[in-house]
């Protein structure tokens, strides 16, 4: 594992996420866990890997409402109703999802890309962070290439070097590769969550649900 969070001198868990930027649902488990290992005293080593909610969507992106009602059928107040629930949620685990008229959803696959190389440079979990505030907060288009070698400066990655990795698309057969295996192994939402490679717990499960599944895995190593 590369990444790590640090929490207090507990055990640690190792925790792969499959994850989209795209996804509000993927910041808020992440949250959730977090707030898991505060509680259980226990650290984890973190890993992202890449999943798509929308693999074809477009370069231009599309807009968020329209997306929603196209994909789920949802009605505007529904739709309106499900982001006024998330923006609550979100501010009391710390996260301001900022919503309006012109918020869009963009293709993911670059984000996940450079993702995949900040593995090798011990910064893939906080460009994750990086992106989803860009995403959800600041409503920046991590779509282009641009804003994306710009979040990856502000964490302290080369900006040439995350400009080579876009053009070249050097990572972009690895990080296909690394969708292909998730999903060939049934995994078809997000956030999926894996525990000590060997349990999954899939969605936002909540604090308790996931203390529960650390206290479990811990257990599990001191019995060993």
């Amino acid at each position: 594992m590369t990444d790590q969070t640090a929490q207090q001198n507990g055990p640690i868990v190792q925790v792969d996420i499959v994850s989209d930027v795209m996804c509000p649902w993927c910041i808020v488990g992440f949250r959730q866990l977090e707030q898991a290992l505060g509680m259980t005293g226990t650290g984890a080593y973190i890993r992202w890997h890449p999943f798509e909610l929308n693999p074809n969507m477009p370069p231009e992106g599309q807009n968020l409402s329209e997306h929603i009602m196209e994909k789920y059928g949802s009605t505007p107040e529904q739709s309106a109703q499900n982001r006024a629930y998330l923006q609550e949620l979100g501010a009391s685990l710390g996260i301001e999802f900022r919503y309006d008229a012109d918020s869009r959803i963009v293709n993911s696959f670059e984000a996940h890309q450079l993702l995949d190389w900040a593995v090798s440079k011990s910064k893939q979990h906080p460009l994750m962070m990086a992106l989803f505030e860009a995403h959800f907060t600041a409503g920046r288009d991590v779509s282009d290439r641009e804003v994306l070698i710009d979040v990856a400066q502000s964490v302290g990655l080369d900006a040439e070097e995350a400009r080579e990795v876009l053009e070249s698309g050097s990572q972009a057969q690895d990080t296909r590769a690394r969708e292909n295996f998730w999903t060939s192994r049934g995994i078809s939402g997000v956030p999926s969550m894996v525990f000590d490679g060997k349990y999954l717990l899939t969605g936002a499960q909540g604090a308790d649900t996931y203390a529960q599944m650390l206290r479990k895995v811990v257990a599990e190593k001191e019995a060993a």
